[in-house]
């Protein structure tokens, strides 16, 4: 799939019988598939339901995408590139251990909230599917990152050492993933959530 991040088309076209219908390019008609996906469930959503969400017969959606499953992938690859993009900026890999770990965490709240609908998407996939297995792995590529840090950190003594460091990375991404459940954009607070979580989460486990 292609053009994952270039707006959504708005103009609107008649019909043969006069009326007016949507157009639809592959970044909107991704963002009705990711809707969609986290509303029923990958699985018990059939192509029928997505060209209904759109507005357009199948074989109008079907010009633009395969089928489902390359919706999927396209949804899945935004959210891994945000995640793993982290990885790759300069806060993530040189300096303390801990400072790499507290820049990691606020960066992934920032890609949560910016990114929504589809790293909830991600989140909640199975292993149901080719697709859904690739996504997984590539979840647990970025946790043992995650994981290693925290060891790191700990054998620096930069973190607490009543804890073990297994529980403090589960801890980190249990309450980073948590966000999915409840944040909604525009609420109170929205802004300094990136700054409020890590300054919770880090009093928990830095020495005292």
């Amino acid at each position: 799939m292609t053009e994952a991040d270039s707006p959504a088309r708005t103009r609107r076209v008649r019909g043969g019988n006069g009326a007016r219908r949507p157009v639809y390019d592959a970044a909107s008609l991704l963002a009705v598939a990711v809707t969609e996906f986290n509303t029923r469930g990958y699985d018990a959503t059939s192509m029928e339901d997505l060209s209904r969400a759109a507005g357009i017969t199948k074989s109008s959606f079907y010009h633009h995408v395969s089928g489902k499953e390359e919706l999927l992938r396209a949804a899945l690859d935004r959210a891994l590139d945000g995640l793993f993009g982290i990885l790759a900026e300069s806060l993530a890999r040189d300096g303390a251990p801990v400072d790499r770990l507290r820049h990691i965490v606020h960066r992934q709240v920032e890609v949560l909230t910016s990114e929504l609908p589809y790293v909830t998407l991600l989140l909640r996939v199975r292993g149901n599917t080719d697709t859904e297995r690739w996504a997984l792995e590539k979840r647990r590529e970025f946790d043992a990152v995650v994981a290693g840090l925290v060891a790191e950190a700990a054998s620096a003594g930069e973190v607490r050492s009543d804890l073990d460091p297994a529980l403090i990375s589960r801890l980190l991404s249990g309450t980073v993933n948590s966000i999915i459940e409840w944040y909604r954009p525009g609420r109170p607070g929205a802004n300094s959530l990136p700054d409020d979580v890590v300054r919770t989460v880090f009093k928990g486990i830095l020495p005292a």
